[in-house]
C-alpha cells in the first residue's frame, strides 16, 4: 500500500487499484473504494476473501450498495446464497424489517429495509455480514440486528478492508489509514 495526500494504491490477488481521497465528515479525508464497475478488481478481491468466509456460515448478508458485487462474486464462488439489504422502502416490499443506522462514517444517517420474504431467509440461519469497508461499525451492527431481528443468528463479519477503530470481530483482507 502506497498512498499521497490525494491517492492511496492498494493491490490485491495481483490487481493494484489507485484509490481517490474524498473528504467525509469530520475525519478528513478517507480513500474511496469502488467495487461497482470494476470487475476485475472485485473479482481478485472477492477471490481473496472467499477464504476468509467463517467456517458455518449458510447465508451471506450485505447492503445494496458497493459491496453487492463483491457479495455476489463471494456468493459465485462460495456456493453460499445471499441476501441484501436495502437504503430505501421499495412498493414491493412485505412486511419488511427496518433499522436505523446509528451513526454513518460518512455523515449521512441511514435506514436499512429487509423485505419480509428475504428475512424469511436468514431464519435459523448461520449469516456472516459482508462489506466493502468497514469504519466504525454502525452498519455493520445494523446489519447484525437485522439478523437477529429475522431469527437468524450472525456467524461473523467480513470486509475486503478495515478502516478505524470498530471493534467488531471483523475479517478483512487490509487495513486503510484512518485518514491521509
Amino acid at each position: 500500500m502506497t498512498s499521497t495526500q490525494q491517492e492511496l494504491t492498494v493491490t490485491i490477488g495481483g490487481v493494484s487499484r489507485t484509490l481517490p481521497t474524498v473528504r467525509a465528515g469530520g475525519m478528513g479525508r478517507v480513500p474511496l473504494v469502488e467495487f461497482i464497475g470494476d470487475s476485475e478488481f472485485t473479482n481478485a478481491v472477492a477471490q481473496e476473501m472467499v477464504a476468509l468466509i467463517p467456517e458455518g456460515t449458510e447465508v451471506l448478508l450485505t447492503v445494496v450498495t458497493n459491496a453487492l458485487p463483491l457479495t455476489h462474486e463471494l456468493s459465485d464462488r462460495s456456493g453460499l446464497p445471499y441476501v441484501c439489504a436495502r437504503k430505501k422502502r421499495r412498493t414491493y416490499m412485505q412486511n419488511p424489517i427496518i433499522q436505523d443506522v446509528p451513526s454513518m462514517t460518512l455523515g449521512v444517517a441511514e435506514t436499512l429495509w429487509l423485505d419480509g420474504p428475504h428475512a424469511a431467509r436468514l431464519k435459523g440461519k448461520q449469516v456472516t455480514v459482508v462489506q466493502d469497508v468497514v469504519a466504525s461499525g454502525g452498519t455493520a451492527q445494523a446489519l447484525a440486528r437485522l439478523v437477529e431481528r429475522a431469527g437468524g443468528t450472525v456467524n461473523g463479519y467480513l470486509a475486503a478492508f478495515r478502516q478505524g477503530d470498530s471493534t467488531l470481530p471483523l475479517v478483512a483482507l487490509q487495513s486503510l489509514p484512518k485518514t491521509l
